[in-house]
């Protein structure tokens, strides 16, 4: 991308976010502009989080999984 295309970008999004009322939209790219990318996330995992994403992989590694439709509609029958 070209210094030119790179004003430009830069002017198109300063427009386009000083138009935005969307309040989660706005949250999102707060959270973008503050984002570290340098660290890793699972990093910032507490070790029960870190524990229970264990498990779902060892589930679904395991075959102890059920389908989106099943599911919902044992949620919805619930």
């Amino acid at each position: 991308m070209s210094v030119a295309e790179i004003k430009k970008t830069k002017s198109n999004l300063i427009a386009w976010i000083e138009q935005l009322s969307d309040s989660n939209m706005l949250m999102v790219l707060d959270g973008l502009r503050n984002a570290k990318t340098d660290k890793d996330w699972w990093d910032d995992l507490s070790e029960s989080q870190k524990k229970h994403i264990g498990e779902g992989i060892s589930d679904a590694e395991n075959g102890r999984i059920v389908s989106s439709d099943v599911f919902w509609k044992n949620l919805k029958d619930a």
